[in-house]
């Protein structure tokens, strides 16, 4: 996954990405963070096709996302990006197992047993496959969401503060689930976040000021983060 002078502007001109070059390594897992109002997560969405840019590429693979057709765009979200929000996102209705193949069943693709057999047992959620969403905790869910994203066998796995709505304890899982992807699978995770913890749980970090990639850390440690973001003045 790889931004070419990618630039996002909104309203009057206001710059929210400004001519950012930047790659997501295959296999690994890459942080971002930066002050409120850097563009972190205007990148990360540019990055997985949730917006567009006002100039610039972005690419996945062989393919530019700025020249697919809407259609075609949402048919790569679904099939090639696995998805993880600080909002679970889940179905009520829908058992846990059920909101795992929901994906699969609206591409209309089977579900591969012994895939999600491993996917379920890296996430912890073998006895609560039958439990709706309201019958889970909060840490539950998310690794619910988690598996979601994973059952599909994605390109790039997208987290946006996935650990925001959760105590310390199950965002910490939650973050070891995704870590366990990566060494486990071989797969490319990229996450926005704010907390220099849940940021060490990458392989490198990307910071972002004013709508620019502005350092980079690899090997990140929550005091080596937190270092870097207090001087960015956050």
């Amino acid at each position: 996954m790889t931004a070419v002078a990618a630039t996002k502007r909104y309203g009057s001109g206001d710059t929210a990405v400004d001519r950012v070059d930047a790659t997501i390594p295959a296999g690994r897992f890459t942080a971002v963070m930066g002050p409120s109002g850097s563009g972190k997560s205007t990148l990360v969405h540019c990055l997985a096709g949730l917006d567009t840019l006002t100039s610039g590429e972005v690419w996945l693979g062989d393919v530019e996302l700025g020249a697919l057709s809407d259609r075609a765009l949402t048919r790569l979200r679904r099939e090639r990006i696995g998805f993880v929000f600080q909002a679970f996102n889940l179905i009520p209705t829908l058992t846990a197992y059920e909101n795992i193949v929901l994906p699969l069943q609206l591409a209309r693709r089977q579900p591969d047993g012994p895939w999600l057999s491993e996917v379920v047992d890296v996430v912890g959620l073998g006895d609560r496959l039958a439990h709706r969403p309201s019958e889970l905790s909060g840490g539950q869910q998310q690794r619910v969401a988690v598996a979601r994203a994973l059952a599909s066998r994605p390109d790039v796995i997208v987290a946006d503060e996935p650990t925001g709505n959760l105590d310390s304890t199950s965002g910490s899982a939650v973050l070891g689930f995704l870590r366990e992807a990566v060494d486990r699978f071989g797969q490319t995770t990229v996450m926005v976040t704010h907390d220099a913890v849940a940021a060490s749980y990458a392989d490198a970090v990307l910071f972002l000021a004013d709508g620019r990639i502005v350092d980079e850390l690899s090997g990140p440690t929550p005091d080596a983060v937190l270092d870097r973001m207090k001087r960015l003045g956050s």
